[in-house]
């Protein structure tokens, strides 16, 4: 059964946050940015509305940690099938890999985006998802 954002309120034990707004150019949806630290690691809870994703990117000299918190996602590495993302579960996304992460068409989504620190880290954003996804 889809999750409904009430639902991913009460099941994540981090606050939702506002509109992802100065990110929006780089998603398809709206998203929500809850940050939890910016010292040692930067560490933020980002919430998917139903079929929001972000566009392609690569996290250049450190990558990514993805911890799961509630509803439905997907993770996809490019040259590679989607892989179905729930409370739990935990991506560790290489620094220099090309992906992307979001929500199920129909569930909201949770997840923790750990930024892995290192002198030359930034992210590159690239090109949005096909509407293929939108088909998972």
């Amino acid at each position: 059964m889809a999750k409904t954002m009430e639902e991913i309120q009460k099941e994540s034990p981090f606050p939702i946050g506002g509109e992802n707004v100065a990110f929006s150019k780089y998603f398809i949806g709206k998203s929500y940015l809850g940050g939890l630290s910016k010292e040692q690691v930067q560490i933020a809870n980002v919430t998917f509305e139903p079929g929001c994703r972000n566009n392609w990117h690569i996290h250049h000299g450190g990558g990514q940690i993805l911890l799961c918190t509630a509803g439905k996602g997907y993770y996809q590495e490019w040259g590679k099938e989607p892989q179905e993302l729930n409370p739990g579960d935990v991506v560790n996304i290489p620094p220099e890999v090309k992906h992307w992460h979001g929500a199920a068409p129909d569930s909201w989504f949770a997840h923790i985006a750990i930024s892995v620190p290192n002198e030359n880290a930034g992210c590159e954003w690239l090109e949005s998802v096909t509407t293929e996804y939108e088909n998972l």
